[in-house]
């Protein structure tokens, strides 16, 4: 499978001293990996499950700091075949808490991306770093006020009494979460197009539920020719790959999650696709099977 990389469009902030935008062309389809910026969360959260020292010796290994990391935010823009469409809108700016994350307008912006011109807007799920973007100044009012947005019914429905007694995330978020996605829904309803269990959005562009992370979470894969990309939202965390069974404490099912996790890594793994995620390294990479588990294998960047 051949994915072509294609210039970055748009012109860089002279105070972006990073980069935060990366092109790829998926046979008719552009997509534009844009990072959010990212978001300072507690070590402990990726393994809830797992011996603590073992964590510790995972988070040496790969040259993580033992305590607190920066978790990339990842959002992607797909452009061909007359439409443009937005998955996943990032955290926002609303919360101080993340000073480091909800760059998502301005790198629009950088990019040349008019959001006057997004078609469609797909969400993965409805945790605030994932539905904050379109709640506040930056997104909000730029948007056509009609533009869909396609979400799972499974999801929606979820949020009408979310249950958090399996997650294990640090005190303050459920209530935020639980407020974010009420706001979300109350706001956006109108707009909603909901699906059951797969969806084509545009041809060769389908979301399809996964469960798991929270009970409507999704992933897309956009089909193009020969060639292939799937943008797991929440599926996958970076220690998932070499530890598949260790559980995320963002994640409402954590037993299911695990599954979900290796039910996809064996088949991005079995296809060689490209996988972006909105946790794992700006900007993308491939999997690969590693004895009884994976391998993460990371981009190959061209300039």
């Amino acid at each position: 499978m051949n994915v072509n990389i294609v210039s970055q469009p748009g012109k860089s902030k002279p105070d972006e001293m990073v980069p935060s935008r990366y092109a790829l062309q998926v046979g008719d389809y552009e997509v534009l990996v844009i990072s959010d910026g990212v978001l300072t969360i507690p070590t402990s959260v990726l393994a809830t499950n797992a011996d603590p020292a073992a964590l510790a010796a995972w988070l040496k290994d790969m040259f993580m700091p033992p305590d607190v990391l920066e978790w990339p935010l990842n959002v992607v823009v797909v452009r061909g075949r007359g439409r443009t469409i937005l998955i996943d809108a990032g955290i926002g700016l609303e919360y101080p808490g993340f000073p480091k994350a909800g760059r998502l307008a301005q790198r629009l912006e950088a990019a040349g991306i008019d959001l006057a011109s997004v078609t469609d807007i797909v969400l993965t799920h409805l945790h605030m770093d994932h539905v904050g973007g379109l709640l506040g100044d930056g997104l909000k009012g730029r948007l056509r006020p009609d533009v869909p947005i396609h979400v799972s019914a499974t999801e929606i429905d979820f949020w009408a009494q979310p249950d958090f007694s399996h997650t294990t995330m640090p005190k303050p978020i459920p209530p935020v979460l639980r407020s974010v996605a009420t706001r979300f829904l109350k706001e956006y309803g109108s707009q909603l197009r909901q699906f059951d269990d797969e969806h084509e959005v545009a041809p060769g562009f389908v979301v399809r539920r996964t469960g798991g992370h929270t009970p409507g979470h999704s992933v897309v894969r956009i089909s193009s020719g020969n060639d292939r990309l799937t943008f797991a939202g929440d599926a996958l965390f970076p220690v998932g790959f070499e530890h598949p069974y260790w559980y995320n404490g963002f994640e409402h099912d954590p037993e299911e999650s695990a599954r979900v996790r290796v039910d996809l890594l064996r088949e991005l793994a079995g296809t060689g696709e490209v996988l972006v995620a909105a946790h794992l390294s700006f900007p993308f990479c491939r999997v690969a099977v590693d004895g009884d588990v994976f391998r993460w294998v990371p981009a190959h960047w061209e300039y």
